[in-house]
């Protein structure tokens, strides 16, 4: 797979504070062209990544200038954020646009900083002036258009931002001629983070689409379409315990997710997948993986009702059947990307170190799978399950994980088909 990467690029006053941080996203080592159709893909991309990413407060307090598309404002994406914490960045992709101002506008109402990428002399930008806060000059500006801008801002208690700062001399011309602010390489170094890619069945996606944009969506729909899914389902979870969504409390479950971002922000969360680059795309391969995750987290589930003494609940016995495949679907290490969701410690000893009873009842579920029938029947044991049961359940579950997976890798039909997950 090839690299992506968010990108935090610092920027700083004259006086070298660091007031915040330009938020970009960079895949197969290139930022994506902002004149390009990609450019969806990139914002949506940034976007989505931060905020899964984002599972500190390293970032909080601070202001993250981020570009948004005119389909992103639409779609009121910049209410993820806090107000206090984000700069909204048009480009004039977005300037040009006939609907984009009035959401512009909208956001400066509510309190929304606003920047502007690469200022012009032209009545669109001039009538943009009482909305926003930032105006954003590249640093390769001639002197005498750049002293313009600077002196005009100013004069209306605008910042002005100079950016693409390679060298000295550009950093000494910015601070000459009054710039408030200062970005690029020579000002400070790009602060990198991976962003790992995922993939989800594109029918089910689909189906989970629908059902939030109902006008009374069904929650509990919406929970068993997740649910089929281990890509979303860990997608899910990291967006919810984000430090822009978590309570007090870290939502554990699929239910607890939903209800911590609530149905507007969920709907925000399926946009932005659905915008984000071709990533979502499965092969014959990941499809095989999916499917097993969905089989593997059935079968805990279901194993869970017989065994004893376990200290985890069904439903963490289902995300860990489902999160057992985490690591050939995602490109990281298990370890890494377990340790970015609030799974109960039990499953994480289980799933990188086969320790503890949810160990044994992941190894129980591993050597059913590979028919080692003497290993089956000492785990089995071990858990207090009734030997006799296994086959009837694995197959019953199995069964059951056909019939569903038919139903979500075929195209959606015209009519509405119920779709039915096992009980997590």
């Amino acid at each position: 797979m090839s690299s992506k990467y968010i990108v935090r690029q610092p920027i700083k006053d004259v006086g070298g504070n660091t007031i915040g941080h330009e938020i970009l996203y960079y895949g197969e080592n290139q930022a994506f062209s902002s004149e390009s159709t990609t450019a969806e893909f990139a914002a949506a991309d940034t976007i989505y990544n931060f905020l899964t990413q984002n599972t500190s407060k390293a970032l909080k307090g601070s202001l993250n200038f981020m570009t948004f598309t005119t389909m992103l404002l639409m779609k009121k994406t910049p209410r993820l954020f806090d107000k206090s914490e984000l700069v909204i960045q048009i480009d004039d992709s977005v300037i040009i646009h006939p609907l984009s101002m009035h959401f512009v506008n909208q956001y400066a109402k509510e309190g929304y900083k606003i920047a502007v990428n690469e200022f012009q002399f032209a009545p669109r930008y001039l009538a943009l002036m009482d909305s926003i806060d930032y105006i954003k000059i590249n640093a390769d500006t001639q002197d005498s258009a750049m002293h313009n801008i600077i002196e005009i801002a100013h004069s209306m208690n605008k910042k002005c931002v100079v950016t693409g700062i390679e060298t000295g001399e550009q950093y000494q011309k910015a601070v000459a001629l009054g710039s408030d602010l200062l970005e690029g390489s020579y000002v400070a170094e790009r602060l990198k983070t991976k962003a790992h890619s995922s993939s989800y069945i594109q029918s089910n996606f689909f189906r989970l689409m629908v059902a939030v944009t109902r006008d009374e969506p069904d929650v509990d729909e919406i929970e068993r379409l997740i649910s089929m899914d281990a890509s979303l389902t860990y997608g899910l979870l990291k967006m919810a315990n984000s430090v822009y969504f978590a309570l007090r409390h870290r939502a554990t479950t699929i239910h607890q997710a939903i209800m911590t971002l609530g149905l507007g922000q969920l709907k925000q969360w399926i946009y932005l997948l659905s915008a984000s680059g071709a990533d979502n795309q499965i092969d014959e391969g990941t499809e095989e993986f999916l499917k097993l995750s969905f089989m593997r987290a059935s079968f805990c589930s279901e194993l869970m009702k017989y065994a004893q003494d376990m200290p985890i609940s069904r439903s963490e016995g289902y995300l860990m059947g489902m999160f057992s495949t985490l690591g050939y679907l995602i490109d990281a290490p298990l370890e890494e990307i377990l340790s970015a969701v609030p799974v109960a410690d039990e499953i994480k000893a289980a799933l990188l170190h086969h320790e503890g009873r949810c160990g044994l009842l992941y190894d129980l579920l591993l050597s059913y799978e590979t028919a080692n029938w003497d290993q089956i029947t000492k785990l089995a044991e071990r858990l207090g399950i009734p030997n006799q049961l296994l086959t009837s359940v694995y197959f019953i579950c199995m069964e059951n994980v056909n019939v569903l997976w038919d139903q979500l890798t075929n195209a959606y039909p015209n009519q509405e088909e119920p779709v039915e997950a096992a009980e997590a």
